[in-house]
């Protein structure tokens, strides 16, 4: 699909696949380091094997990546956090944290977009160059195939951020892919206006304390109003609503119990909102956010809790651990009989569950 008239105004083409560099350049130097964190990454029992879904979001990077498709490489990481990022060697990395949080693949593919246009105009090598240390910049390096490290990985992130223009490049050349992709680019926006509900919700509204891309990218509200004035320009696409749920309904509930035990109460509550109002019927979310109710338990929030358990059982297809959070606040509340019953349904929908032991001594000490 052709790019629209406002994007074919920078005079920008993808440039032609990149050679190998040589060993001895410093160039080449970084290809080998990430090379060996690619295969540390590859090892990861954080690295999501799961092929359908793998092939799914490879082929989204494919259709961005166009005739750089054989060399971009996708790794799927169980991380709760919004990330994604991408080596000059073509390892790239997309935490669990962002596919939470994105509507559709359009939504998706603004951000993989972003990361292919950072690759595409070698700016990690501008960055390379840039850094006196080497000895940090190697450090830095290494840290980026690590999953676990993600606070150190967002501090080293901001000491060696993208320039300004790096950013905006990224985001214009990102634009352009969706666009001749055939992905509708006001998405991109959509991103950006939804990670801001999070961090206002947030007591200190500090963006870079728990993310890595924002540690090390230009404040959301900046990049909506950006992206928002470049899609405006150009606008029509898809969006693959039905075709991104359907491939991520099977990790959904992985997901968000990764999301509940990130601590973060109020960005969670805000995110889980969001998902409830665009989905009203999900038991999975109202659960979600009952949990975050019960485990913040500040003012009403166990009322708040069980209002959501009892709404989440109403949809239908509730998450076994639905009774178990019921059955916790009835016995909190000394109400022996609804604490049985919440939990002996809680052992009926998951009698394998690891805490099954623990569930029966409170029904034993409920009585019978």
């Amino acid at each position: 699909m052709a790019c629209g008239p406002a994007f074919a105004q920078t005079g920008w083409q993808a440039p032609a696949r990149f050679v190998r560099p040589e060993l001895s350049t410093d160039e080449g130097g970084l290809w080998s380091l990430m090379e060996r964190e690619e295969t540390r990454l590859r090892r990861s029992p954080f690295s999501i094997r799961d092929p359908r879904l793998r092939d799914y979001v490879q082929d989204i990077a494919c259709r961005l990546a166009g005739e750089h498709c054989p060399d971009v490489r996708v790794y799927l990481v169980q991380t709760p956090l919004f990330n994604a990022n991408m080596a000059p060697n073509g390892m790239m990395q997309v935490w669990t944290g962002l596919m939470l949080r994105v509507d559709n693949e359009a939504q998706l593919a603004a951000v993989m977009g972003h990361e292919i246009g950072h690759y595409l105009a070698r700016h990690s090598l501008e960055r390379l160059r840039d850094v006196k240390s080497r000895a940090a910049f190697g450090q830095f390096l290494g840290l980026l195939g690590v999953a676990g490290a993600v606070g150190q990985l967002a501090v080293l992130a901001s000491a060696f951020a993208y320039s300004r223009d790096q950013e905006r490049e990224a985001d214009q050349f990102g634009m352009i892919l969706m666009r001749q992709a055939g992905y509708d680019p006001v998405e991109a926006g959509k991103v950006w206006a939804n990670l801001l509900l999070e961090i206002k919700a947030r007591p200190d509204g500090d963006a870079g304390r728990n993310s890595p891309m924002f540690a090390s990218h230009p404040s959301p509200e900046s990049r909506q109003e950006t992206l928002q004035q470049l899609a405006d320009a150009s606008p029509g696409g898809v969006t693959n609503e039905d075709a991104w749920r359907e491939r991520t309904r099977p990790f959904m509930r992985e997901w968000l119990t990764d999301e509940i035990k990130r601590g973060q109460h109020e960005e969670s509550i805000a995110l889980f909102n969001r998902m409830i109002a665009r989905v009203p019927s999900q038991a999975d979310f109202v659960y979600a956010r009952g949990e975050v109710y019960r485990l913040r338990a500040r003012g009403d929030d166990l009322n708040a809790a069980l209002a959501d358990y009892q709404t989440a059982v109403s949809c239908g297809g509730e998450p076994p651990e639905t009774h178990r959070g019921l059955g916790a606040i009835h016995r909190q509340r000394n109400q022996l009989p609804e604490a049985r019953a919440s939990f002996q349904r809680y052992l009926e929908l998951a009698p394998a569950a690891p805490d099954a032991p623990m569930i029966k001594s409170y029904m034993e000490e409920a009585g019978t």
